[in-house]
Formats: structure tokens, C-alpha cells, sequence
């Protein structure tokens, strides 16, 4: 494929993006077949020879289509949002194009300082402590991860080199894995309290505000909620982030940014270099030294890492701060809907506050109950959506997830829902 074939092919393929999500809410939301279907449908080694363009892409139809869980679908309602936009797909088009591999400063300089720049703007965005904006004097800063994931076992593992050293400081003789036996990590169940909503005042008068005379090293993992931050109406959800030593979030999940793109803060970042810090002479450059200039291979597990800050600047400029903050009003409002209809039938009950975009409820009666609507829902895929258990209970998730999800999209899958449930009541065994 030669540039003129890739311009050709390149406009084609936005035309099928651009009709595959405008038509999306057509295809089945889940694929209906088995473990294995697609072995039997490609050959069982590569082409020795080149393949054309056009039977690729008859086979996307063919062979992938089939098998696709359509996470955008206005339909999809499991887990939680995917988030994408044209814009981000656009940006992330250019970072595939450039190809540099971010490891440092030197091997890309716009790649390394637009995303310090990038996370002061959604730090600021989410008005968080003046220590976890790195500016150009700060002690902490921002940085992209994978995921929630990634970013909490890089918090964990900071805090433990950080308590290695603390306690060898004071015991140079102390074996580090004497030290590691006596290390303890606390978290959350579900959270706390009958509510399933944690109490963050709680811990901290328990563990934090007498001094922090244990040293604890504090992380507030915010993957899905995070996004709503940026609304005033929500912000106050995150008071006591100022206690925190690390906070992370997944724009990725609310935020109009595509898949992946985790924002995690620290608040000293001299912390999590301390404990990353990785520097063979092939990767030293003149400027390392400079106190403008950020390594971000120093932050994270991979060495490599992509251009993916180039999402959230064309993201935030193209939708502003007005343009994101009404997407997750939008959403919000949506669920307050879908609430609205469940609390109206008297066969089912709400399970835990709606706040955001998630509701959890569930048909009045036995797991067994539920656990069989939710085979319905499923079977039937006209809609999606996945189960979580709360003080034992059975329980249905109904997350609002896709960006072009509307009100009759709501109605039409509680009709569904409610369809199903009359069907299910109406045999003997229930």
C-alpha cells in the first residue's frame, strides 16, 4: 500500500467508522454464538501470498462483525461507558501516524510536555490541590497510565519502596524482606456502610489527621466517577483529596477519551521516580537534568509508552470544559430516568443510591429470580447488561455508557426489561 492507496483506503475506512456507529444501534448488542466460532472461518496459517484491501474488509463483515460486543451501542448498557469521540478517534489517527516511543524527554519532547501540560488542565478541570499540579515549579504532577489498575499497583508499589527506605533508614541491618512480612495495605470491601458509599471523613479521622504519624501513603482510585469531578454538583464527592498521596481516574470511562487513558496524580513525584527510576547511559540526554523536563519512563511499568495526551487536547478543546460537563449531566439524567420507571413498578426496588450514571436494582424475590431475568436479558440481545452482588444479593447493573444513548433508548429497554419479566412470572416455578 502506497500513500496514494492509503488516502483512497484511509477515507473509505472513516466513511465505514462514520456508518458502523451511525447504524450501530441496528446490530445485535451481543453476539449470538460459541466459544471457537471463529477458528473455522480463517484459514489456519498466514497468506503466502498478499491478500487485497477489499476481501479484508468483506471479512471484517464476515468474520470479526459476528463476534463484536458493541460497547457504543445505545443498547449496551454493562459495565461502564467505554468512552470515545470522534474527536479522540481523530487524535489518536495522529499518534498512530508519528509513532514515537515517549520513554523520554529526548525521544520526543511535544509527546512528554504536552501531557505534563494536559494533566494540569484536567487537574484543574477537577480542581485538585494546588500540590498535585506540576506547573513549572510544583512538587508533584500528573501522568497517563493503562488503566485504574495499572495505576493503583504503581501506587502500591511507591508507597512500599517509600516504607523499605523509611524503615531502613532507621535499620540499615533490616533484611527488605523482614521489612516486606510487616507492610499492610488497607482498602474497601465494596466500600462501606449499608449504602455501598464510602465515607471518606471516616478514614481519615481514623488513620490520617492526628499527623499522619504512620506515614501511610493514601490512594483514591476514582476510575469511573472521577470524570463527574468536573461538575461543581459532584465535586464535592472528592473532598478530602487533599489527604491523598496519589489520586487516579479513567477519562477513558466517562470522559470522551477512547480506550486507554488513565490520569493518575501523585503528590511528590520525587515518590514514584524514587521507586521506578530506571537510567542506562542508551537512555541519558543532555537535558535530563533540567527542572523542565519530565522522563516518563520514571513513572510507569512499561518503558515505551504512546502519544496518548494528543486525546485529551483534542478532546477538551473540542468540547470545552461546558461541552464535557454537560455530556455527564446528560448521562446522569438518564439514569435518574431509568430510576424513575424501575421505583414506578412495584415488582422491583432500587438497591443503592443513584448518583451518577449507574443504577443497581432487581426484581423483588430470590437470586435464582433474578439470575433468570438476567439470562432473558441476555439471551434476547436486544440489550446488554451485567450482574455485581451487593450483601449477598443478586443484583442487575444498568450503567448509561454509550455517548449517543437517549431517552427512548431508555424507554424502549425498560419496555424490554419489563417484557421479559411478565414472561418470566407468568411460569409455574416462579
Amino acid at each position: 500500500m502506497d500513500a496514494a492507496e492509503f488516502r483512497r483506503r484511509g477515507k473509505e475506512m472513516v466513511d465505514y467508522v462514520a456508518d458502523y456507529l451511525e447504524n450501530i444501534e441496528q446490530r445485535p448488542v451481543y453476539p449470538d454464538l460459541e466459544p471457537g466460532y471463529l477458528r473455522s472461518l480463517i484459514p489456519n496459517e498466514a497468506p503466502a501470498e498478499p491478500e487485497t484491501y477489499e476481501e479484508i474488509m468483506k471479512d471484517v463483515e464476515r468474520v470479526i462483525m459476528p463476534g463484536i460486543t458493541h460497547w457504543h451501542s445505545p443498547y449496551f448498557y454493562a459495565y461502564f461507558p467505554a468512552a470515545s469521540s470522534y474527536p479522540a478517534m481523530l487524535a489518536d489517527m495522529l499518534c498512530t501516524a508519528i509513532g514515537c516511543i515517549g520513554f523520554s524527554w529526548a525521544a520526543s519532547p511535544a509527546c512528554t510536555e504536552l501531557e505534563t501540560v494536559m494533566m494540569d488542565w484536567l487537574g484543574k478541570m477537577l480542581q485538585l490541590p494546588e500540590h498535585f499540579i506540576a506547573g513549572t515549579h510544583g512538587h508533584g504532577g500528573g501522568v497517563i497510565q493503562g488503566t485504574a489498575s495499572e495505576a493503583t499497583l504503581m501506587s502500591l508499589l511507591a508507597a512500599r519502596c517509600k516504607a523499605v527506605r523509611r524503615v531502613q533508614a532507621s535499620n540499615s541491618e533490616l533484611p527488605e524482606a523482614e521489612i516486606f512480612s510487616k507492610l499492610v495495605a488497607y482498602t474497601s470491601e465494596q466500600t462501606c456502610k449499608h449504602t455501598f458509599m464510602c465515607y471518606p471523613n471516616n478514614l481519615l479521622r481514623f488513620l490520617f489527621l492526628p499527623g499522619n504519624k504512620e506515614n501511610m501513603w493514601m490512594h483514591i482510585d476514582a476510575a469511573y466517577a472521577g470524570s463527574a469531578f468536573i461538575c461543581p454538583e459532584f465535586r464535592p464527592l472528592l473532598n478530602g483529596v487533599e489527604y491523598a498521596d496519589s489520586f487516579n481516574f479513567n477519562p477513558h470511562k466517562w470522559l470522551l477519551v477512547n480506550f486507554d487513558c488513565s490520569a493518575m496524580w501523585v503528590k511528590k513525584r520525587a515518590d514514584i521516580i524514587g521507586a521506578f527510576k530506571f537510567e542506562p547511559l542508551y537512555l541519558k540526554h543532555e537535558n535530563q537534568e533540567s527542572g523542565l523536563v519530565t522522563d516518563y519512563r520514571h513513572w510507569q511499568i512499561p518503558l515505551g509508552r504512546r502519544f496518548r495526551s494528543l486525546k485529551l487536547w483534542f478532546v477538551f478543546r473540542m468540547y470545552g470544559l461546558s461541552g464535557l460537563q454537560a455530556h455527564i449531566r446528560k448521562q446522569v439524567g438518564l439514569a435518574k430516568e431509568f430510576e424513575s420507571l424501575v421505583r414506578a413498578d412495584k415488582r422491583f426496588e432500587i438497591c443503592a443510591e443513584v448518583i451518577m450514571g449507574l443504577v443497581c436494582f432487581r426484581l423483588k424475590g430470590s437470586n435464582e429470580l433474578n439470575q433468570d431475568l438476567l439470562k432473558r436479558i441476555t439471551n434476547g440481545r436486544e440489550i446488554h447488561l451485567v450482574p455485581c452482588q451487593l450483601s449477598s444479593r443478586f443484583v442487575l447493573r444498568f450503567a448509561i455508557c454509550a455517548r449517543t444513548t437517549e431517552s427512548r433508548h431508555i424507554q424502549q429497554a425498560w419496555h424490554h426489561i419489563t417484557q421479559l419479566t411478565f414472561e418470566l412470572l407468568q411460569e409455574p416455578n416462579h
